[in-house]
């Protein structure tokens, strides 16, 4: 019987905090678009970000654009060598 002594309080702490959480989540804005975000997984792919971290700079995403293109060139440099290869080797 004592260990409710320690338990109720245990209990009651935890509550608070879990209220304080909750409120926390609410204040940042977690459940103010919840539809939004059930219909963003049907939507094109683009590139979702915070307000918080801002917008991506234009020189990232144009050195990536770049990276993607030279992989595709290489990617069709070795299909094209691939082909030669195999029709170098049976006498074609």
């Amino acid at each position: 019987m004592e260990i409710l002594y320690l338990l109720v309080p245990m209990s009651a702490v935890l509550v608070l905090l879990v209220l304080a959480v909750f409120g926390w989540a609410l204040q940042r804005g977690q459940f103010e678009d919840l539809d939004g975000e059930a219909l963003r997984i049907l939507q094109p792919e683009t590139v979702f970000f915070d307000m918080a971290q801002g917008a991506v700079p234009a020189a990232a995403e144009e050195s990536h654009s770049l990276a993607s293109g030279q992989d595709e060139e290489a990617l069709d440099g070795k299909r094209e060598g691939g082909a030669a290869s195999k029709n170098a080797g049976s006498g074609l």
